[in-house]
C-alpha cells in the first residue's frame, strides 16, 4: 500500500511538472503571437517561465556573438536584479564559462557560488556571487549543436537545483530555443520584405521624377512670381500695401506648397521599422493623390474620388498604405497611357463595410486584365509591363503588406473596360 501511495505521489509530481513546463512554453509562444517584431518580451517571456519553472530567485539571458555572450534580458527578485546589474559585464568574454559549455554542451551547475576555487571561479559565477547569489545554474540554448546563448538562474540561498529541475529546465531551453530561432527568422523575413519594400518605393518615385520635380518648381517659380509683384507694389508712390500684402500671403502659400511635397517624398524615401500608428485612411489617400497630379495630367488621366465621411481610424502603418496606394494609382496611370481612344479616367474610392472594415478601391478604365494575368498578378516578378519599366515586384510587396495589416488585396476585371482593385483594413 505505501509503495502504491508513492508510485501515486511521485506520478502526480511528474504530470505538475509537465504541467507546469508545458505552460512556461504556452507563455512564452503567447508572447511570440503578441509581439511578433519585439524581440525584448519574448525574452523576458523566457526568463519570467525559466525562474518560476524552476523556483529560482532571477535568471538571466545572454545571446552568443562574435565578442562574447551579450545580455539581453535579466528578470527575477528586484533587488538581486539592481545588484546583478551594477556588477556584471555587458559582456562575458570568451574564456573558462563557454569552454566548459563548448566541451560538455550541457547545464553547469554550481551548488554553492561562495566555494568555487581556482579554475572554477569564472568571471560569471564571481560576478554572481558578488551580487548576492548562492546557487546558480546556467543552461547552454543549442542549435544543430552550436551554442547561441545561455540562460543562467540563481538562488540566494544555497539550495542545489535537483536532478530532475535541471532535466525539466534542460528540456525547456531546448523548446524556448525553437521557438526564439523562430521568431528571429520571421524577424528576419521581414526585414526583408521592409528592404524590398523601401527598394519598391526608390524604383516608384524615380518613375515619377519629372512629375516630382514639376510639382516643386511649380510653387517655387509662383513664389520667385509673387516676390517680384509684392516688390512692385511697394515700390508705387504712395505704396499698395494690401496688395504687397496679398503677394506676400500667396508666397507663404506656395512655399507651404512646396514644403508638403518635399516631406510626402522625404517620408516614402526615407528607410524606418514598420510603425503602429491610428491612420486616418482618407487624408492618406488624398496626399498620394497630389504627389501623383502631375503624373496623371500628363498622360491625359482625369481622377475622381469617392470617400466614405467618417470612417473609422485604421491601425498601420501610414508610409506603407501610402506606397500600396502610390503603386496601384502608378499602375493605374501606366495602363491607361497607352490607350489610343477612350476616356482615361481613376476613380478611387474608400468605404466603410460592416464584416471587413475599411475597404478602398481603385478602377482604372485601361485595356483591363486577361485570364492568365489575373491568376499571375500577385506573383513576385510576374509583369504586365512592357520590358524595362517594371521588376514584377510591386503588387506583391503591396499584397505582402496589405496582409501584415490583416487585410486583403485582390484585383477584378471591369465591364466594358478596365481594372478594379481593392484592398481592406480592420477599422482600429
Amino acid at each position: 500500500m505505501r509503495h502504491l501511495v508513492r508510485s501515486r505521489s511521485e506520478l502526480q509530481t511528474q504530470v505538475t511538472e509537465l504541467i507546469e513546463q508545458q505552460a512556461a512554453i504556452s507563455e512564452v509562444l503567447r508572447a511570440i503571437a503578441s509581439s511578433p517584431h519585439d524581440l525584448q518580451p519574448i525574452f523576458d517571456a523566457i526568463l519570467d517561465s525559466a525562474t518560476r519553472l524552476c523556483r529560482a530567485d532571477i535568471g538571466s539571458l545572454r545571446l552568443s556573438e562574435e565578442s562574447g555572450l551579450r545580455r539581453v534580458a535579466m528578470r527575477g527578485d528586484p533587488l538581486l536584479v539592481r545588484q546583478a546589474l551594477s556588477l556584471s559585464p555587458a559582456l562575458v568574454e570568451r574564456g573558462n564559462l563557454l569552454s566548459q559549455l563548448a566541451t560538455s554542451r550541457s547545464p553547469i551547475h554550481i551548488p554553492d557560488l561562495t566555494a568555487l576555487e581556482g579554475d572554477h571561479r569564472d568571471e560569471l559565477w564571481v560576478t554572481a556571487a558578488k551580487a548576492g547569489f548562492r546557487t546558480g545554474l546556467l543552461v547552454p540554448l543549442l542549435k544543430d549543436n552550436e551554442i547561441v546563448g545561455t540562460i543562467t538562474l540563481g538562488r540566494k540561498q544555497v539550495q542545489p537545483f535537483t536532478d530532475k529541475q535541471i532535466s525539466l529546465f534542460r528540456d525547456f531551453a531546448a523548446q524556448a530555443t525553437i521557438a526564439l530561432d523562430s521568431t528571429r527568422r520571421e524577424r528576419q523575413y521581414r526585414e526583408m520584405q521592409s528592404e524590398l519594400a523601401h527598394a519598391n518605393r526608390i524604383t516608384t518615385m524615380g518613375q515619377l521624377t519629372a512629375s516630382i520635380v514639376h510639382e516643386v518648381k511649380q510653387p517655387i517659380t509662383a513664389t520667385a512670381t509673387n516676390a517680384e509683384a509684392a516688390l512692385r507694389w511697394l515700390d508705387r508712390q504712395p505704396p499698395n500695401l494690401e496688395e504687397a500684402r496679398q503677394m506676400l500671403a500667396d508666397i507663404v502659400k506656395d512655399s507651404h506648397r512646396a514644403g508638403d511635397v518635399i516631406d510626402r517624398m522625404r517620408d516614402l524615401l526615407k528607410k524606418a521599422p514598420p510603425r503602429k500608428d491610428r491612420v486616418e485612411i482618407n487624408g492618406a489617400i488624398r496626399e498620394v493623390i497630389e504627389l501623383t497630379y502631375s503624373e496623371a495630367v500628363k498622360n491625359g488621366v482625369s481622377v475622381q474620388t469617392q470617400f466614405a465621411e467618417s470612417l473609422p481610424l485604421i491601425q498601420g502603418d501610414r508610409v506603407q498604405l501610402q506606397q500600396v496606394m502610390l503603386n496601384l494609382i502608378i499602375n493605374a496611370i501606366q495602363a491607361m497611357s497607352g490607350l489610343a481612344a477612350g476616356v482615361r479616367e481613376l476613380r478611387i474610392t474608400t468605404e466603410n463595410t460592416e464584416s471587413e472594415g475599411v475597404r478602398v478601391g481603385v478602377r482604372d478604365t485601361g485595356p483591363g486584365l486577361s485570364p492568365e494575368s489575373l491568376s499571375r498578378l500577385f506573383e513576385p516578378f510576374y509583369t504586365t509591363k512592357p520590358e524595362g519599366m517594371g521588376m514584377g515586384m510591386g503588387l506583391s510587396i503591396c499584397r505582402s503588406i496589405i496582409e501584415a495589416h490583416g487585410g486583403r488585396l485582390w484585383a477584378i476585371p471591369c465591364e466594358p473596360q478596365g481594372a478594379l482593385f481593392q484592398f481592406t483594413i480592420r477599422a482600429d
